[in-house]
């Protein structure tokens, strides 16, 4: 029974992993749109200047880093509403 519980979770978590994903992505790239006026820069691009991509790789480790932390957070709290218990491996706040 916890097994099964715990593949669950695990398919939940991950389908809310993907979806926050996609979206954070799409929206860090519209906000350095919004920001700059240009699209994205390619990191990896030897003729990106070093500054630029560097600015593209935190503004994209932070958005996915604070998605991630709210994506988890919500899935836990949905899963405990669902399920009438914390998410498997999440021990409940001690008080």
């Amino acid at each position: 029974m916890q097994m099964s519980r715990r593949l669950l979770w695990n398919a939940y978590a991950t389908a809310v992993g993907a979806l926050t994903a996609v979206v954070t992505t799409k929206a860090v790239q519209g906000a350095w749109r919004m920001a700059t006026g240009s699209e994205p820069p390619e990191p990896t691009d030897p003729n990106t200047p070093a500054r630029q991509a560097l600015a593209w790789a935190v503004a994209s480790a932070l958005g996915i880093a604070v998605a991630t932390v709210l994506a988890n957070r919500f899935a836990a709290v949905q899963w405990e509403k669902a399920m009438g218990e914390p998410a498997p491996g999440k021990d409940p706040v001690a008080a």
